[in-house]
């Protein structure tokens, strides 16, 4: 039979942590790490003979294009087409009351 989280074992990690936690946390703590190293433990039991290590049960692929060099666009045209503009950049409003 597994050895079972005590209240004693929460509290200890708790003061490794430096937390400092009430009855009623340890109590509650206790139970919660309890039910996760039950699960971890019936995870464990499982046979996984054949089945490959993996992060995600999907295959994964890169949505995002591969990165070409192309002309960009023109700083003027750009400027050109803003609502405002001060010394050769974008004006926007300020916020949060930053300071000019």
């Amino acid at each position: 039979m597994p050895r079972t989280i005590t209240t004693d074992d929460v509290a200890h990690v708790a003061r490794l942590a430096r937390l400092r936690l009430s009855d009623e946390e340890l109590g509650r703590f206790t139970l919660q790490l309890a039910a996760v190293l039950d699960h971890a433990r019936d995870v464990e039991s499982l046979d996984t003979t054949g089945v490959d290590p993996t992060a995600h049960p999907l295959p994964l692929v890169n949505v995002l294009r591969d990165d070409e060099v192309r002309q960009s666009l023109d700083r003027a045209e750009v400027l050109a087409a803003a609502p405002e503009v001060e010394d050769h950049r974008f004006r926007v409003p300020r916020i949060l009351g930053e300071a000019q």
